[in-house]
């Protein structure tokens, strides 16, 4: 395997038979969550007929101390020996799935950011979660999920797809483009869709019931999709909701808008037990669809 000095071809795999076609891209780090993401795009890749792109982004070598001398050639070739295990993990998990890898240059985040413009889906692993209270906004996944110009997955662990896709919202106009990806996905998959309202009080259960009803009234493809009204804390509710779900699907800010990610947003990345999409902008090659960028609203406040 030979990489170069710009963006290189790395690993194995099933070449991509139409390179025209818009590809999901998982961005891996070397990690086990990298690798968990590598699984999971797979099959995000293959239940859409899309091919897989792999990429790792090089920064330079990691050197141990101040005084060792940088060795950027075997950097680089450790870097695109780490893009092929993704490849090969990949290929494993899912026989069949036309999939490529790519090894680039530069910033993590702005290389990521560039692949988002032109994916189906991007997905990147977890690991930043791991063992911490709190997430730094300047993180390669904060950033990532935030800035992302299409959907981005965050993969969680090894655990086998099972359970209804799940989607929260507050019945604003602009969580309609995540309730639309919550029935694409379902669709794909051919499971149940669960749309779920948090109310904070008992006060609230009434209208939360009748805003879950015009919710999905509002998306045809919906109207038979479970409905449930949790109440209380909704960062707690839609976690401990996830433990029994496939995916979540919810937008990335809260109604106000202001920082990166809403402090339920933050949650969910940093807890949810099973694969969380964050839903906005349009994934290319789609229209622009009726309302601004999803948001889940108040539940991601």
């Amino acid at each position: 395997m030979v990489c170069g000095t710009s963006s290189s071809r790395c690993g194995g795999g099933e070449p991509m038979r139409n390179p025209g076609l818009t590809p999901v891209v998982v961005g891996v780090n070397g990690t086990p969550a990298g690798l968990a993401a590598a699984r999971l795009a797979a099959r995000e890749a293959v239940v859409r007929g899309l091919p897989l792109r792999v990429v790792h982004v090089f920064t330079g070598q990691k050197t141990r101390s101040f005084d060792d001398a940088p060795d950027w050639p075997r950097a680089r070739r450790e870097s695109g020996e780490l893009v092929a295990e993704a490849v090969a993990t990949a290929s494993r998990a899912v026989p069949g799935v036309h999939v490529e890898g790519l090894l680039l240059d530069g910033p993590p985040v702005r290389e990521l950011l560039r692949q988002s413009r032109t994916a189906e889906l991007l997905v990147i692993g977890g690991d930043d979660c791991a063992g911490t209270t709190r997430l730094p906004t300047d993180s390669v996944l904060v950033q990532t999920v935030s800035r992302s110009r299409c959907p981005v997955a965050v993969a969680r662990g090894i655990r086998p797809p099972a359970g209804p896709v799940l989607t929260a919202t507050d019945g604003s106009p602009s969580s309609l483009l995540a309730l639309r990806t919550a029935a694409a996905e379902g669709r794909r998959r051919g499971v149940a869709v669960e749309v779920i309202h948090v109310a904070e009080t008992t006060d609230g259960e009434a209208s939360g019931r009748r805003l879950l009803e015009d919710a999905v009234a509002a998306v045809p493809e919906l109207r038979t999709a479970r409905t449930r009204l949790m109440i209380g804390e909704p960062a707690g509710n839609l976690v401990r909701a996830a433990r029994r779900g496939r995916m979540m699907i919810v937008g990335p800010r809260g109604a106000g808008g202001g920082t990166l990610l809403g402090g339920v947003g933050l949650q969910l990345l940093r807890r949810c037990a099973c694969p969380t999409v964050f839903v906005h902008g349009n994934p290319a090659g789609d229209t622009p669809s009726a309302g601004t960028v999803p948001t889940a609203g108040a539940l991601i406040s």
